[in-house]
């Protein structure tokens, strides 16, 4: 008997991203946060996700493009798509950095 396909959803906001949201949120420390993570993604994955996250705190304390491309290897389209997003975003970007503000 054949499987049937999952259609793709056009929008990232969805009930498979939910779920994912949920999962994410069931990880009670950052041990079991990064084994879920490795499982989920590839190890390069992971890490352009980590140099992001550098990105946008970078730029919340106005690191210059080039000092975060330096650090990060990350083009400068992509800095600046974080930032577009920090600044303009849905407030993700500056939530996570001030949790992880609080918590270190």
């Amino acid at each position: 008997m054949a499987r049937k396909r999952r259609k793709t959803r056009a929008s990232w906001d969805g009930n498979d991203t939910d779920t994912l949201a949920l999962a994410f949120l069931s990880m009670r420390d950052s041990r079991k946060m990064k084994a879920f993570l490795r499982d989920l993604l590839t190890e390069s994955e992971i890490i352009e996700f980590g140099n992001r996250f550098y990105a946008a705190r970078a730029i919340a304390g106005s690191t210059h493009y080039a000092a975060i491309e330096e650090a990060t290897g990350l083009s400068s389209r992509t800095i600046a798509r974080v930032k577009k997003w920090y600044k303009y975003g849905k407030g993700g970007y500056r939530l996570a950095i001030a949790r992880w503000k609080k918590e270190r």
